[in-house]
This record gives C-alpha cells, structure tokens and sequence, in this order.
C-alpha cells in the first residue's frame, strides 16, 4: 500500500509493472523491486546482481518477522485491545533482535542458560 510519499519500495518480483517502475525513476526515488527476466531469455547479469543487493537488503528487513513467527510463535494477533496488542509486538521484536546475538550474550554471563535458576531476593 503506497501513499505517493516514499523515497524508497522494496518488493518481490509479482510486484514489477512498467507502471511502477515509472513511479520509482527519479531523483531522490530507490526502487528496490526485484527484476524479472524476459521470457524466453535468461536474466541478464546486471540485473542479477541488482536483484542480489535487493535480495540482501530484504533478508536483513524480514528477518525478525521469521524469528517472532516461528521461534515466539505469533502467527496471528487476537483482538485484546490495541495497547495490549502493540506492547506484545514491541516486546517481540525487542526480543527477535535480541535472538540472533543470544549465544554471544551467553557466553558473556549476561544471560542465563535455562538450566540456572536465578537467584530470589527476599526483604
């Protein structure tokens, strides 16, 4: 969903039209949707690479979505209200950025193995 003010689209390949490409070539505009070979040719090596970086840049964006889906297990969000909502996904991505460094973390004894209590503090 655009709303005409972006500097920037990132998409798959279903998303090419010369319409949208359009759209996307001028000054200040990056349009990061995948490139698509003609049909009947192979894809030609610039576009190869292009489609590469564009590749690189979405991993990096859609990683912590596949990290809250599948290791937190949120694939749908119930109706709770929309606070209840939003701090449950702030929390999540706070914690799915947290995920790719835990074994780091661990090893600095910041963190906890599952296999330690942690200590309980009485007044």
């Amino acid at each position: 969903m655009l709303h005409g003010e972006e500097t920037s689209v990132w998409a798959d390949k279903g998303y090419v039209s010369a319409e949208r490409e359009d759209a996307f070539k001028g000054p200040g505009k990056v349009g990061g949707v995948m490139r698509n070979s003609p049909k009947g040719s192979p894809l030609h090596p610039l576009d190869a690479r292009i489609n590469r970086i564009i590749a690189m840049v979405r991993a990096k964006v859609e990683h912590p979505f596949r990290v809250i889906k599948r290791q937190f297990g949120h694939a749908k969000t119930r109706y709770r209200g929309l606070a209840k909502n939003r701090a449950q996904l702030f929390t999540l991505f706070a914690l799915a950025n947290l995920f790719p460094v835990r074994r780091r973390l661990m090893a600095l004894g910041r963190v906890c193995p599952k296999s330690e209590r942690l200590p309980v503090w009485r007044a």
